[in-house]
């Protein structure tokens, strides 16, 4: 009788799912904010979270009172092995009768700020896809999270309700909004928008990956055009990192010194990608080098007056306009697979405005920890496939195939 019932209530928390297969990837669109170049997720219809790729653990603002999880559940020991040293002792909170209730340690890396929260669960609602088109309505229960409050929504977007972590962490919404129990495959894809008067996507699960494209009633599945690449681990970290090996402009490899873009003895160094970060930052060295390269093959660019935070700015209409953006050099990074990340001229230059063009890196010093930071803009309208289980990256670029990411129909096909 008591298996029956067990068996009973896991169909039961799962029927408000189950009834939308065989579909087996889930969809929910991205805004992009222009003041803050942050980027979130909408769940449960409507709220939003800012999308943080390298953060351990979700969290949100907790208007009622939050179920708690005890300080003995798995989920609260996973939760708390990434407690912050930024935050005051997280102990956990103890109750009559011997109950304890988990505290966790709520991070906004934005503001470099940290709180203590108590670690909850709630459901969150997002929409199956057939790679095309919404085609119902999933509820995935017991999904969690930590509570915040409002002191860590500081320099985040407005009405935001929190933050959503898609990083390798084992409570990441990276992994709980692709259950294996329903046949959802451990990737997830990001496909940033470049404005926000429409919405980029995200997929959880495995492609197709279907985008508008420019010849009418033509379709492009993005997972066909993917490159691939290893992620690269890094000891005690959930970060996402690459193996890059040089930097080529126009086909012409810079030179650089052996090691650049390696991580050294003491874990230093390595190229990270980003998504709170604006634009791609890079050590000084690699920086100048860059810098000088580009503007080599760009010395016959009449020059503008440089605007902060770029240092190389230069007349837009000099170098031209194609139907994919401006005509500038072609930055590729050279990664460690021999596969090679392509940055055409619009993810390597940001118009300001007035006719003026900057290259859209930024130099992070000496003594910057990361080698490269691959920052959000270099990585807007391209699909970005994070295979978990694989452990590598898909990446391709839809601004060349002249899509983009606010091309897919989020239209219900129900």
């Amino acid at each position: 009788m008591h298996s029956f019932t067990a068996l009973f209530l896991i169909a039961f928390s799962f029927i408000s799912v189950s009834a939308a297969l065989p579909y087996k990837t889930l969809v929910a669109p991205i805004v992009k904010d222009t003041k803050t170049s942050l980027y979130s997720i909408t769940l449960n219809s409507r709220e939003k979270y800012v999308i943080d790729i390298n953060a351990p653990l979700s969290w949100r603002l907790c208007q009622t009172p939050a179920s708690p999880v005890s300080c003995y559940a798995p989920q609260c020991i996973q939760a708390r092995s990434f407690l912050s040293g930024m935050c005051p002792p997280a102990n956990n909170i103890w109750m009559k009768y011997g109950q304890c209730q988990c505290v966790v340690t709520p991070v906004n890396s934005v503001a470099k700020s940290c709180a203590l929260g108590n670690f909850t669960y709630n459901n969150f609602i997002l929409s199956w896809t057939n790679g095309k088109n919404p085609t119902g309505v999933a509820k995935l229960n017991k999904t969690y999270f930590s509570c915040a409050p409002n002191t860590l929504f500081k320099s985040l977007p407005q009405g935001v309700s929190g933050l959503a972590a898609l990083s390798r962490a084992p409570l990441a919404f990276s992994s709980q909004l692709a259950p294996s129990n329903l046949g959802v495959a451990k990737k997830f894809a990001i496909c940033l928008p470049s404005t926000n008067s429409a919405p980029g996507v995200t997929f959880f699960g495995d492609g197709p990956y279907i985008f508008a494209h420019y010849i009418p009633a033509a379709q492009l599945d993005a997972s066909k055009i993917l490159s691939y690449t290893p992620l690269l681990k890094k000891s005690n970290s959930v970060e996402y990192y690459i193996g890059v090996k040089g930097i080529s402009i126009n086909g012409k490899a810079s030179k650089f010194s052996p090691n650049a873009f390696a991580f050294d003895s003491n874990g230093n160094g390595g190229v990270k990608l980003s998504t709170l970060v604006p634009y791609t930052v890079l050590r000084s060295h690699i920086y100048k080098t860059l810098l000088n390269g580009f503007s080599k093959v760009t010395k016959n660019i009449p020059r503008a007056k440089n605007v902060s935070p770029f240092g190389l700015c230069m007349k837009a209409s000099a170098l031209g306009w194609s139907r994919v953006g401006l005509m500038a050099p072609t930055i590729d990074l050279e990664l460690g697979n021999g596969a090679k990340w392509s940055m055409i001229g619009a993810h390597s230059m940001k118009v300001v405005g007035n006719d003026v063009a900057c290259l859209a890196f930024v130099d992070g010093g000496k003594t910057a920890k990361e080698a490269v930071v691959i920052g959000s803009y270099q990585m807007e309208d391209n699909l970005l496939q994070f295979d978990l289980a694989a452990s590598r990256l898909g990446f391709g670029s839809l601004t060349g195939l002249r899509s983009s990411c606010t091309r897919f129909n989020f239209t219900s096909a129900v």
